[in-house]
Formats: C-alpha cells, sequence, structure tokens
C-alpha cells in the first residue's frame, strides 16, 4: 500500500504536465445547435427478465454527428429499472466499460445490488453505446477475425510476425469498407454526447453517472465537457487518463504478468488439490512448458499458445475463475488430458458474435480517441522491452491493439480531464488490479479536484464495488443515498480490506461470491 499509495505524490505533479494533453480536442465542444433540439422521450415498455421483473426498455436516436444534429441519425437501445421512492435523485446512468461493452444488463443488475433504499430513488439506466450490441448500427467488421488456431502470439520468426500483421492489416481494411461513413463517430466523445442526449431525453437538468473501467474514462470526459451538469459521479477500476491508449496498454503487460504469477502461487499453495508442484516458479514453468507444447500441437484443434493466453487471460480480471483454470491446467499437464482445457477456452477464451462485435467497437473507439505509433518498428520495440520483463500477455496484448497502427481513420488528441468544477466524486480502485494499475486511480484522484479515493488493499480483481465486499459497498451506498465521501488526511481517504482468494473446492465456472461472479460476467474482458 504505502509504495503503490505514494505514486499520488507524483501523480499531483502531473496535473500540469497533463496540460500537455488536449483540454478539449478540436470540434469537442458542445454543439448548440444539437443542444438545441428537443430530445425525444424513450417509449419505455416492458422487458422483464427472472432476475430483474421491472425491467424496461427504450430506443433513442441521435445524431451520427452531433455537430450536424438533422443529419443521420442512430439508435441507442437503452434499460431502465424506474425508481419506485417518492424521493427521487434522477437518472443513474451505468456502464461497464470494454469500450464496446453492453450496459442494457447492467441495469438491472446495479438496482438489485444496491441497497433497496437507495435503488428505489433512481432510475438506473443502461444502454448500448454507439455500435454497440442492439443499438444500431452494430459493428462486426471481421466476424473470423479470432478463429482458432491463431498464429502464436509471440513473433519469434519473421514468418510468425508477418501471419500477425496480416490478420490485424486485414481487420482494420474491413472496417473500413464496412464501415467508411461511420468509424469517424465510434469514439468516446461522440458516446459522450449521448449520455448528453440521455439526459436530455429522460428530463434530467443533471446527470448521475456509474462507470467501471473504461467507463470511468467516458464519465471523466463527461464531467470534462459538462461539468455543469454532474450531479454524482462514480468511477471503479480507473483507467489512466493520461495514458490514453498506447502507453496504458504497455502499462498493463507488467500487471498481467504479476496477476498471472499471483494464481501460480495461488495454484503451489493448493499442491494437495492440483499436485503441481509448490514452487511457484516451477508452477509457472510448468505452464510454459504447457504453451509450448500446445504451439506443436493445439489441444482439439482449437487451443493453441494464442487461444491459451485468452483462456488465462481472465484470471488476471477476476480470482473467482482462478480454481476453473487450475483444474484445466492440472488436468492437461498431469494427467494429459486436454479436454477441459479446451472446455476452459470455448468458455472464456472463445469470442462468439457479441464478442466480435464488442472487439470491432473498441478498436474503433481506441484508434480514433488517441494517437497510435503508424511505425511498427516502434510497437516492435516497445513490446520486445515489455516482453522481457513480462512475457505472459505482452504480445498477446499488442496484437489486439495493433489494428490501430493501421486505422483507416484519423485520430484524435486524448482529452486531459482535469477539473476542479465537479461536486464530490468517488473513486474506487484495486491495488493489484491488472487492467486498470493502481496508478491510473492515483492519476484521476490527483486530476479530478475534490474527489475522494478508496482504495481495495491486496485487491487484484478488476470491479470491485458490488462485488461482496461490504466495506466498498458501505462507501458506495453511502454516496448514492445523500452525496457522503470518506475524507482521510493520506494519499487515500478510505482503505477496505480485500476479499479472501477462493477455494479451490469451488472448481466450476464463476466460483467466488455470487455478486462478483455476476459482475464480471458482465463486465468482460479486456475492458
Amino acid at each position: 500500500m504505502r509504495k503503490r499509495a505514494a505514486v499520488l505524490c507524483g501523480a499531483a505533479a502531473v496535473v500540469v504536465a497533463a496540460g500537455a494533453l488536449t483540454a478539449v480536442p478540436a470540434g469537442a465542444s458542445p454543439s448548440p445547435a444539437a443542444e438545441a433540439l428537443p430530445a425525444a422521450k424513450p417509449a419505455w415498455k416492458k422487458c422483464a427478465t427472472t432476475d430483474h421483473p421491472t425491467l424496461q426498455c427504450a430506443s433513442l436516436k441521435v445524431p451520427l454527428d452531433h455537430a450536424d444534429p438533422a443529419g443521420r441519425q442512430i439508435t441507442l437501445a437503452l434499460s431502465r429499472v424506474p425508481h419506485t421512492a417518492k424521493t427521487y435523485q434522477g437518472p443513474l446512468l451505468v456502464n461497464p466499460g470494454g469500450p464496446g461493452g453492453s450496459g442494457l444488463t447492467l441495469a438491472g443488475f446495479v438496482a438489485s445490488s444496491l441497497p433497496k433504499k437507495v435503488a428505489a430513488q433512481y432510475d438506473v439506466i443502461g444502454f448500448d453505446p454507439r455500435g454497440v450490441g442492439r443499438s444500431t448500427p452494430a459493428l462486426n467488421c471481421r466476424p473470423d477475425h479470432f478463429a482458432p488456431v491463431r498464429p502464436d502470439s509471440v513473433p519469434s520468426t519473421g514468418e510468425t510476425e508477418r501471419a500477425n500483421l496480416d490478420r490485424v492489416r486485414s481487420f482494420a481494411e474491413n472496417c473500413g469498407k464496412k464501415y467508411a461513413s461511420v468509424l469517424p463517430y465510434i469514439d468516446t466523445l461522440s458516446a459522450v454526447r449521448d449520455l448528453d442526449a440521455i439526459r436530455r431525453a429522460v428530463g434530467a437538468q443533471k446527470l448521475n453517472y456509474f462507470g467501471y473501467s473504461y467507463g470511468t474514462y467516458l464519465g471523466a470526459v463527461y464531467a470534462k465537457l459538462y461539468p455543469e451538469r454532474v450531479r454524482r459521479l462514480v468511477l471503479d477500476s480507473v483507467v489512466d487518463p493520461t495514458g490514453v491508449w498506447y502507453d496504458n496498454n504497455l502499462t498493463q503487460d507488467q500487471a498481467f504478468n504479476d496477476r498471472h504469477r499471483a494464481l501460480m502461487a495461488w495454484i503451489a499453495k493448493h499442491d494437495a488439490t492440483y499436485r503441481l508442484g509448490t514452487d511457484p516458479a516451477r508452477v509457472e514453468a510448468r505452464w510454459y512448458a504447457m504453451r509450448a507444447a500446445l504451439a506443436k500441437k493445439p489441444a482439439g484443434g482449437k487451443v493453441g499458445p494464442s487461444e491459451l493466453e485468452d483462456t488465462f487471460m481472465p484470471g488476471g480480471y477476476y480470482n473467482g475463475y482462478w480454481p476453473y483454470l487450475a483444474k484445466a491446467f492440472a488436468a492437461y499437464v498431469r494427467d494429459h488430458d486436454a479436454e477441459p482445457l479446451v472446455r476452459t477456452y470455448e468458455n472464456f477464451g472463445a469470442v462468439d458474435a457479441a464478442g466480435g462485435n464488442g472487439y470491432s467497437v473498441y478498436t474503433a473507439v481506441q484508434c480514433r480517441d488517441a494517437y497510435w505509433p503508424r511505425d511498427w518498428h516502434e510497437w516492435r520495440s516497445d513490446n520486445w522491452s515489455a516482453y522481457r520483463k513480462a512475457p505472459f500477455m505482452t504480445w498477446n496484448n499488442a496484437w489486439y491493439n495493433a489494428p490501430c497502427a493501421f486505422w483507416p481513420t484519423r485520430s484524435r488528441g486524448p482529452v486531459n480531464v482535469a477539473n476542479g468544477q465537479l461536486p464530490p466524486v468517488l473513486l474506487f480502485q484495486a491495488t493489484d488490479d491488472a487492467a486498470t494499475p493502481y496508478e491510473g486511480g492515483a492519476m484521476m484522484h490527483a486530476l479530478l479536484g475534490g474527489s475522494s479515493f478508496v482504495v481495495e488493499e491486496g485487491g487484484g480483481n478488476h470491479g470491485i464495488t458490488l462485488s461482496g465486499s461490504t466495506c466498498l459497498d458501505k462507501h458506495l451506498a453511502a454516496y448514492l443515498a445523500d452525496g457522503t465521501v470518506p475524507r482521510g488526511t493520506g494519499a487515500v481517504d478510505a482503505v477496505c480490506k480485500a476479499l479472501p482468494d477462493p477455494k479451490p473446492q469451488s472448481a466450476k465456472v464463476g466460483t467466488g461470491t455470487a455478486h462478483g461472479s455476476t459482475l464480471h460476467g458482465l463486465l468482460g474482458f479486456r475492458g
């Protein structure tokens, strides 16, 4: 905690340097013409599920280009759990991250997970951002992009590197051909204006917002453009807004390597169950030996080394998956049984149509949002340097983002979210989060004046509120109830103890706390 919290001291100095980012990129100012148009009220209809019996759905038309409000319209899919209390605090928009994550089901989850007295005071609204899911048009640039077996992610030969480059270049070209008229408007700034269109459509003067992962950047950019329209703002598992996006992805590599080693240590600790050895380093060596074996003979004709990384990467997001991953690992190495590994890949690693849509929006937003190196030599140099220290996910992560080196639309500059005009903002961050490392939360805390920073000490999961921690959820509920935030005297304002790691006996998909498993299923991976 002391080591990571100390980053905040340096972060304050970077607030000045952050001015080098675009405060609000050219053309990013709120459009008076768009805001002058009346927003049609959503026609809510019942779309109840067993878990969420009061859920409602609607759609909302918004301009593809908010600078041309009378031009081409696209449709956003919305969901809502309406308030039931006499005290009404307005809409609470929720976002699961990504970019590219669907938020329709998240509304029901958040409404049912908050204390009833708190949830009843809000219209909890989920939405599929532009390009995602049930919103139209929905992007899917190349449906077979993740079809197994892919080339080895580690480009140890020129042939392997060329095969991977051909894949990512083809993805970018396909996107440009299929969605040439849409791609310039799939970005965070356009999504922010969509948020404000939703606010106007539901008749609210101010917005309450709760975002996870990439959703924290989306919320911070909204607050930058519309500070006077922010009522409450909750950011969980916080993106470093000064690393958008190339630097952030390189920073992830070491963090994911650390989480993978935490999994290896957990397996060694439970050697009585998995019998892979009591030395974490030896367990890790056996994992890499498994990877090498799969490079020669993919399991079930589906799981090569790249698919193996896809399968184990979710363990860096949520330790509730560890028992299932460990069971498949042990079966393959110890019992020479590949079936559990194939099944685990199908559950955690395989990309279906929804995943293809999410990835298409992910790349469209990230590539448009910020500047990326267009010279592949820079990617090669940076990622080999990272790989030498963090071999687990470095090259897999690089190829995931590499379409941005060939993206057909021009990139914007990232937004400097520094903001001293907001009401109290509540930030949540785990110290060992891999997807959004701790330093990002510390940086956002420094940039958002008056924000309150709640830290889960020793926690490694990504997405930590409404995931089983009574301590974290207490702070969330108090803030949403009446705006109360903790105020400390040091680098953080409140510290909560991490939940214990799972037990190996619970070796099934979704193991962990009930809320944790549900939440992480909704947040997905990579976001």
